[in-house]
C-alpha cells in the first residue's frame, strides 16, 4: 500500500519509518529540502540502532528502498493513506490540508497526527470529512506502542475500522478517544507537568527531586520534568494553551516559568537547555 506522510520533522519521519518498516512504500513530503535532508539520516540511523538490537525483520536497505523523499505535496495522489504531521499550529495544519484535499485520491484517508487540536475543527478543511481522523502518534515513533485513534462527528466507521487493522500491522496497540480537547494523553498528561512546574516554581524541591520522586515513588520510566524537556517545553506550551482555551479550566493555565522558558529558548532537549542541560 502506498502511504504518505507529511511533514518530515521529528514525528513525521518516526511515523514514515515505521510504515516502511512494515512493507509498506512510503513517500516522505516536507517543503524544506534541509529537514528532508534531516530526516533520511536520522531514519537511517534509527534503523540501525533497531538492526543492532535483532529488531528488523529485514535489511536497512531493503526498508530505505521503500522510502521516497519529496517536497512536492503533488506526490500524494497515489496514496491510500495519507498522514499530516506538521506543525502543532491550527493555521499551518489548516493550510496543509486543504492542500492535501485538493491533490488526494478522493478515497485516500487522511489523518492528522495532532496532539491536542480538535479533530471536528480541522476537518473543516478536508474535502470529505468522513475520511478524515486523528491518528496521534508517541515520540520515538519508532519505539512507542500507542496511537490514540480520534473521530470527528463525521467520521465513517468504516473509516475507523481500516485504520485500526492498519495500525495493528504496522505494530501499535491503538486506543480510542472522543473529540475532546487533548484527547486521552495530554488531558491528564499535561496537567501533571503543569503541577510539577509549579512545584518546581514555587520552590517546594529541586527539578532532580520531583523527577526521582515519580521515578521511585510511582515506578514512571521519566519524572514530569524530564518528560516535558524530552517532548519539548514549546509543545508543552502549546498544548496548555489550546487545552485553557478550550476547556476554561485553570488546571490547563500554562506556569509563568514555562512561559518564560519558552520565549529564552529553553525548549528541552531540542535546545540542549531546558529543566536540565544537555551537552
Amino acid at each position: 500500500m502506498n502511504v504518505s506522510v507529511v511533514g518530515a520533522g521529528t514525528m513525521g519521519r518516526g511515523i514514515g519509518q515505521v510504515f516502511a518498516q512494515a512493507g509498506h512504500d512510503v513517500i516522505l513530503i516536507d517543503i524544506n529540502r534541509n529537514v528532508l535532508s534531516s530526516a533520511e539520516s536520522n531514519i537511517k540511523e534509527s534503523l540501525s540502532r533497531l538492526n543492532r538490537k535483532g529488531l528488523l525483520k529485514e535489511s536497512i536497505e531493503s526498508i530505505i528502498g521503500r522510502i521516497k523523499y519529496s517536497s512536492s505535496l503533488e506526490d500524494i495522489k497515489n496514496s491510500k493513506i495519507i498522514i499530516e504531521a506538521v506543525f502543532e499550529k491550527i493555521e499551518i495544519k489548516k493550510e496543509t490540508l486543504e492542500i492535501i484535499s485538493k491533490h488526494a485520491d478522493p478515497q485516500a484517508i487522511i489523518g492528522t497526527n495532532t496532539s491536542s487540536i480538535s479533530i471536528n475543527t480541522l476537518s473543516q478543511y478536508v474535502n470529505g470529512k468522513e475520511r478524515f481522523l486523528g491518528t496521534h502518534f508517541f515520540n520515538p515513533v519508532p519505539v512507542m506502542k500507542l496511537v490514540e485513534i480520534i473521530t470527528s462527528e463525521r467520521t465513517d466507521g468504516k473509516v475507523v475500522e481500516t485504520i485500526e487493522k492498519v495500525m495493528i500491522e504496522i505494530g501499535k496497540d491503538p486506543v480510542f478517544s472522543k473529540d475532546f480537547p487533548g484527547f486521552v494523553s495530554n488531558r491528564i498528561l499535561m496537567p501533571l507537568i503543569r503541577e510539577a512546574i509549579l512545584t518546581f516554581e514555587q520552590g517546594v524541591a529541586s527539578a532532580a527531586d520531583i523527577d526521582k520522586t515519580f521515578r521511585l515513588g510511582m515506578n514512571h520510566p521519566m519524572g514530569p520534568l524530564e518528560l516535558a524537556d524530552f517532548v519539548g517545553l514549546d509543545v508543552c506550551y502549546d498544548v496548555l494553551e489550546v487545552l485553557y482555551r478550550d476547556y476554561g479550566d485553570p488546571r490547563f493555565k500554562p506556569p509563568i516559568t514555562l512561559k518564560n522558558m519558552v520565549t529564552a529558548g529553553k525548549l528541552g532537549r531540542k535546545s540542549s537547555e531546558g529543566f536540565y542541560t544537555y551537552r
